[in-house]
């Protein structure tokens, strides 16, 4: 299991999180999130590139279900760069009402402000399905707030990627969620709606 300590301010922090209610995690996190420094930002995203790409489920993938970052999330451009060099799939979410999905994209510049400002596809290319592909040719990578060593994870409160992994059985197995050393806690609260990603790491 790829998964990461927290840094110190994570480790104080973890106390807390026992006792305390998904939107005030969420709260808590992003105040930390935000607070990081353009260097721990810049070292964090180059370090994750290197890890995924080194990762054997990226290696063996014929394609990416990945994310834009946006705001304080850690970032995924140099990663998305790098899946589209290689001549993997990259697909990217665009939310649709009450849910999300897919569209493959060949360049960052195809991306437009969306959902709450988020970069995202046009929605006019392919879009994935999960039919007659292979799950194990696919990865998908997720964000989140927070995190713990149970692999529980607190999204941004709407629900969207516990949906659409309930509607892609397929993809349940081959999930990674992504983040920084400070959003990965000890324990967090969990519901049974709730999809847990097979492997958390945070750098």
């Amino acid at each position: 299991m790829a998964v990461r300590r927290s840094s110190v301010t994570g480790e104080r922090n973890d106390r807390k999180s026992k006792t305390e209610a998904k939107p005030e995690i969420r709260s808590r996190i992003l105040k930390v999130r935000n607070s990081l420094t353009r260097e721990e930002r810049e070292r964090a995203a180059f370090l994750i590139t290197e890890k995924i790409a080194g990762h054997p489920w990226y290696c063996l993938s014929e394609r990416i279900l990945c994310y834009a970052s946006y705001g304080s999330e850690i970032g995924t451009g140099e990663l998305l760069r790098e899946a589209l060099s290689a001549g993997k799939e990259v697909y990217l979410p665009k939310v649709e009402g009450e849910d999300m999905a897919f569209y493959r994209i060949g360049s960052l510049t195809q991306l437009a402000r969306g959902y709450r400002g988020i970069p995202e596809p046009g929605g006019d290319t392919e879009k994935y399905d999960g039919r007659g592909q292979e799950p194990e040719k696919t990865l998908l990578l997720m964000p989140g707030v927070a995190f713990d060593k149970n692999r529980n994870r607190i999204g941004y409160g709407k629900g969207f990627y516990d949906r659409f992994l309930a509607a892609h059985p397929e993809l349940q197995s081959r999930t990674v969620a992504i983040g920084y050393r400070c959003q990965l806690l000890e324990e967090l609260p969990a519901e049974e709606t709730d999809i847990r990603p097979c492997q958390v790491i945070c750098v």
